[in-house]
């Protein structure tokens, strides 16, 4: 880690209730520690994109996804720019886990926050396989935020 703790925030984001209450903890703890943060969104490369893909129909899905997704980075990087924390923003599409244990390291990260998906269901405190992955190799700390 840097000599600041948690000078570097790498925060996962996508439309999720848990991810944008990871992204409103990540800005409000940079605004703490005096660090920065950098959202990123990582797109997987699900059945329907790929079906979609194979019949040459993906390029409308894929200019709507894109728009939502520079949409979704802009606002979070306007709530932490509104706090005065430096805010970097990114995408990837690939597997979800891997993309954002790779940024991690690529960008020097001294923690990474995620929010945590409802993979058990309603009720149920199981946390999903992202998040699980991401725990199981950072190599640096990492907090799972649970759904508002």
């Amino acid at each position: 880690m840097s000599g600041q703790v948690f000078g570097r925030i790498l925060v996962a984001v996508d439309d999720s209730p848990a991810a944008l209450a990871a992204a409103r903890l990540a800005v409000a703890l940079a605004a703490r520690t005096g660090g920065g943060v950098r959202f990123v969104h990582v797109g997987g490369n699900g059945e329907v994109t790929s079906a979609l893909r194979a019949m040459g129909r993906d390029g409308a899905l894929a200019a709507r996804r894109s728009a939502a997704v520079d949409a979704l980075l802009q606002h979070v990087a306007a709530q932490a720019e509104h706090e005065g924390i430096t805010a970097e923003t990114g995408s990837g599409s690939g597997q979800p886990a891997a993309l954002v244990l790779a940024e991690a390291r690529r960008w020097h990260a001294d923690l990474v926050v995620l929010g945590r998906s409802d993979a058990g269901g309603p009720g149920r405190t199981h946390i999903g396989s992202v998040a699980r992955e991401v725990l199981e190799f950072a190599d640096v700390p990492v907090l799972v935020v649970p759904r508002p």
